[in-house]
This record gives structure tokens, C-alpha cells and sequence, in this order.
């Protein structure tokens, strides 16, 4: 992967120092301005390559359109529905945060509102100051042998089960990722929701805010629970339906609640804030100063190690990037745009394709099934004006146009080298091109099935023609190449010698008209690599 440049970097909230100080120290310059409003974060954005958020700052649609020369969107922290990773994606801006910065101390926090709510501590202590001795009335339960429902095991999930396994709690979880067998190797028994609700004395959520997720906590679920469940979510507002919280809260059907999070914030419904059974913080999952020191620090390291090429950590929406930043790789990209290139050029009359079948070959192919079919779209797009594809959108921008990308790998053919085939169907009509590494240096194999004699280097100014064999052809193209100015550099053809064929030549300058050889041959198409 070659390395992107990022030469300017916005930081718009309030990030630990070392955010700054990191970037700064490899020679990217930072501006901090705090508390904008959209319209002024709209002006100001055009000029930057790179944003660092925390949760504050909204990234909508309407900002990243705005955001001419954005390459990058970091957030300084877990999660980033705070920005509008499609309409990033659509344009090709990288989306990343920093995956584990803050998960020890939302961990904390979730364990430390599950041990409130069983012992009513805030309550207690708001009554002492009142002057009051209600021990009667602050009665609570203990955590040793009770059930804790997890929902979601990610990396804070984890760490909330391994805490409160000290407790002697039990711990069962769902999460549609993890797999059981991993859960079960740090104590978390995984089944599916339907059979947690009725087992958990308590409940928390551990998951991003998704179509998926929002009012996962609801009426109905509530239902499905023990009386008095207590429900802790130091997550994302609006994954516990906040109004049927507080329905169950009035019922007694839930015991009690810590929320860290709301749908609003600040909540300007107090309804929940100010129930005596909900002990209520505004958003401090991941305000520690360990935290806020390690999410600025590591979402410069990886804005810094993605400009150097060195890796990529924290990527949502371009996890296509992830393994290649190698030379390896590099050369495998490069291979698969020359393959794309090629496609889009025999595609003379431009019919719309709808349809692109990438099949790799080899053993060193193995790992390319994350960038091969991205690389060859760049490939097949690249010339289509205004649509600016990178790795990070190509993929979204053929789904948007209606072209079906599939990729598949099959261990055969040359495990040094490896291959790449790829096809593409439009209107109708397909053709294939296959390619190769040889020292490093993309060539073409297969054009259409004409297998040429020797591999054609992708490099240049390339002429394809499609012809029937004939002794007189090469003399008669070289003639009238002759007479447009145009110089034979090299010649490739094909080893069968019947039908028409496909041949290529590598010429001084591209023609102004590759048309001017339709007299001689079939087709002919052209382009510059």
C-alpha cells in the first residue's frame, strides 16, 4: 500500500496534548479549533487532510461534502457513530478510531455502576447529606451468585465479564461476532437472546448503536426478564428504549438502571435522570486522564503509521486497506489495476458492465481477497470521470452503479507468481484479461483467449488489436501507425494462429484515433499504463 499523504490535520474537540504533539513531530501540521458550529466547521474543513473528533463533533453527510481534500477521519475513541461512515466511504475517506483506548475505563465505569445499583450508594449518600440515618430503607443485594447478562463481548464486554467473575457472578452473553468458543475461554457462556432475558439478575450492553441494536431493551424484552432485573448502559443512548425503561422502572418489573449514555445529551427529559431507582452520569465511560491520554496518542500513531505505510489499526470502513500495506501488496494492486486498465480500454464502445468476476490463482494470491477485486475496479473505473475511486469506495461506487463484483481463489495454477482473471460482462458482450507478476512488474497472459507467446509487460503506451492471422498484418499496421507518427516499440501475439485473435504492440505515443485501424482489423483499443 503506498503511503497516503496527510500534510494537515483539524482536531476540533479537545484531545490529550500528545495528539498534537505526535502529529506535529512527524511533520504534519495541526490546527485545534474547539466548539465550531456545522456551518463553520463546513468553511473550515476544506482545508484539511485529516479531522480528529472525540464524540462531540457530529461528521454528517453535508461536512464531508464540504471536506474537498479530506483523506482521513479519526476518532479519538471507541465507536464512531458521531460520523456518517457511507457518505465518508462514498468518497473515499478512510474512517478510523481507536479500538481499545478507552476500554478499561468504560469497563470500570459499567462495573462500577453494577456494584452502585446493587448496594444503592449514590442514594445513600445524597440521603446523608440530607441529614438522614435510612439504613432500612438502602437494603441491597449481593453480586456473589447472581447471573450478569452481557450483551455484546467485544473488547469491553470482555473486560466487564473478567471483573465481575471476581465477584462470583455468573456471566452469560449473546454477540452475533464472537465466536462461543471464544467467549468461553474468559468465562462468558454465549446463547441467544431469547434464552438470556429470563436468566439475568442483571444486564449490560456492550454493543455499537446500529439499525440492529436500537431499542434492543424494549416492552417486549423487558417482559421476557426476571422482576426487578437491574440494566446498566455505558454504551450508546438508544439501545435501551429509554421510554420503556421507564415504564418497567414504575412496574418494578426493572429494579433499577445505570445509565452512563442517553438518545439525548444532555437528556432535557429528566424522567429517567431523576427516578430514584437510575443512577445517572453525564457520559463518563471514557473520561479518565489514562483514557483521554491513550485515545489522542494512539489515533496519532495511527494516522502517523498509515502516512508512513507501515499498518493500519482502527480502519471501519476500509478494512480492505488492512493487509496491504506491504511492497508485496503494492505490486498486487498495481497488477490489478493494470488488469482492470486493460478491460476498460477493449471495452471500446463503453457499454455499461454490468457484472465483474475477479478469479485469483496460487498460493501467493491467498491473502489478496481483500484488496484483489477493489484493485481491479480501480482498474475498470479510473477513466470514468468524477468518480475519483480509491480502495476505500470503489467496491460502494459499482454497487451504486449496479455492477455485481464477485471474487473467488482457487490454489491452482502458478504459486510463485500467482494470477489474476478477471472478466467482465457489458451489454451482453465479455471479455477477459488475465495477469501476472514477473520481477515485480505486472503482464498481461490472456486477452479474450488469445494467450499471447511471451508475457506482455504492462507498462507504456499499449495498442491491442483483435485480427485474423494474417502474414501481411504486422507490416500493414506498422504502416499505417507509420503515417500517424506513431513508432512500434514492441510486438506480442498470440501462440494459437487461428480465428481472430487479440495482438498487442507497445508504440512510441498513443494514436489520437485508435479508429484509424479499423480498416485493417476488428477492433483496436489503447492505453497508457
Amino acid at each position: 500500500m503506498a503511503p497516503i499523504s496527510i500534510k494537515t490535520v483539524l482536531i476540533s474537540e479537545s484531545v490529550d496534548p500528545r495528539c498534537k504533539a505526535l502529529l506535529e513531530a512527524n511533520g504534519i501540521r495541526v490546527t485545534e479549533k474547539q466548539n465550531m458550529k456545522k456551518d463553520e466547521l463546513m468553511a473550515e474543513i476544506k482545508d484539511y487532510d485529516g479531522l480528529v473528533v472525540r464524540s462531540a463533533t457530529k461528521v454528517t453527510a453535508d461536512i464531508i461534502d464540504a471536506a474537498s481534500n479530506l483523506k482521513i477521519i479519526g476518532r479519538a475513541g471507541t465507536g464512531v457513530d458521531n460520523v456518517d461512515v457511507d457518505a465518508a466511504t462514498k468518497k473515499g475517506i478512510i474512517v478510523m478510531n481507536t479500538p481499545s483506548g478507552n476500554s478499561i475505563s468504560a469497563a470500570e465505569l459499567t462495573c462500577a455502576l453494577l456494584m452502585s445499583l446493587s448496594r444503592n450508594v449514590p442514594q445513600a449518600v445524597i440521603s446523608m447529606r440530607e441529614g438522614k440515618w435510612d439504613r432500612k430503607k438502602f437494603m441491597g443485594a449481593e453480586l456473589y451468585g447472581k447471573v450478569l447478562g452481557i450483551v455484546g463481548l467485544g473488547r469491553i464486554g470482555k473486560e466487564v465479564a473478567t471483573r465481575m467473575q471476581s465477584f462470583g457472578m455468573r456471566t452469560i452473553g449473546y454477540d452475533p461476532i464472537t465466536p462461543p468458543e471464544v467467549s468461553a475461554s474468559w468465562g462468558v457462556e454465549q446463547m441467544d437472546l431469547e434464552r438470556l432475558w429470563p436468566q439475568c439478575d442483571y444486564i449490560t450492553v456492550h454493543t455499537p448503536l446500529l439499525p440492529s441494536t436500537v431499542g434492543l431493551l424494549n416492552d417486549e424484552s423487558f417482559a421476557k426478564c426476571k422482576k426487578g432485573v437491574k440494566v446498566v448502559n455505558c454504551a450508546r443512548g438508544g439501545i435501551i428504549d429509554e421510554a420503556a425503561l421507564l415504564r418497567a422502572l414504575e412496574s418494578g418489573q426493572c429494579g433499577g438502571a445505570g445509565l452512563d449514555v442517553f438518545v439525548e445529551e444532555p437528556p432535557q427529559d429528566r424522567s429517567l435522570v431523576n427516578h430514584p431507582n437510575v443512577i445517572s452520569c453525564p457520559h463518563l465511560g471514557a473520561s479518565t486522564k489514562e483514557a483521554q491520554a491513550r485515545c489522542g496518542e494512539d489515533i496519532a500513531l495511527q494516522m502517523v503509521d498509515m502516512v508512513k505505510g507501515k499498518k493500519l489499526i482502527g480502519a471501519v470502513n476500509a478494512q480492505v486497506l488492512a493487509s496491504t500495506f506491504s511492497q508485496d501488496c503494492h505490486q498486487m494492486i498495481k497488477l490489478g489495476e493494470a488488469v482492470g486498465a486493460v478491460l476498460h480500454s477493449c471495452n471500446t464502445l463503453k457499454k455499461p458492465i454490468s457484472q465483474v468476476q475477479i478469479t485469483t490463482q496460487g498460493d501467493c494470491m491467498k491473502s489478496s481477497s481483500g484488496y484483489m477485486a477493489a484493485s481491479v475496479m480501480i482498474g475498470l473505473l479510473n477513466h470514468e470521470s468524477g468518480l475519483g475511486p480509491n480502495l476505500v469506495n470503489v467496491l460502494s461506487l459499482a454497487e451504486a452503479s449496479g455492477v455485481a463484483v464477485t471474487h473467488t481463489h482457487c490454489p491452482s495454477g502458478d504459486p510463485a507468481g500467482g494470477v489474476c482473471r478477471a472478466q467482465i460482462t457489458a451489454s451482453g458482450c465479455s471479455y477477459i484479461a488475465s495477469g501476472s507478476l514477473q520481477g515485480g512488474v505486472p503482464v498481461l497472459l490472456e486477452l479474450c483467449d488469445s494467450v499471447f507467446r511471451q508475457p506482455v509487460p504492462l507498462a507504456g503506451n499499449l495498442l491491442f488489436f483483435k485480427a485474423s492471422a494474417n502474414p501481411q498484418l504486422l507490416s500493414s499496421v506498422a504502416g499505417r501507425l507509420a503515417t500517424e507518427g506513431v513508432e512500434i516499440e514492441s510486438y506480442s501475439a498470440p501462440g494459437d494462429r487461428s480465428g481472430d485473435l487479440w495482438y498487442c504492440v507497445g508504440v512510441s505515443s498513443l494514436l489520437r484515433d485508435p479508429g484509424a485501424l479499423l480498416p485493417l482489423v476488428k477492433e483496436a483499443a489503447q492505453l497508457s499504463i
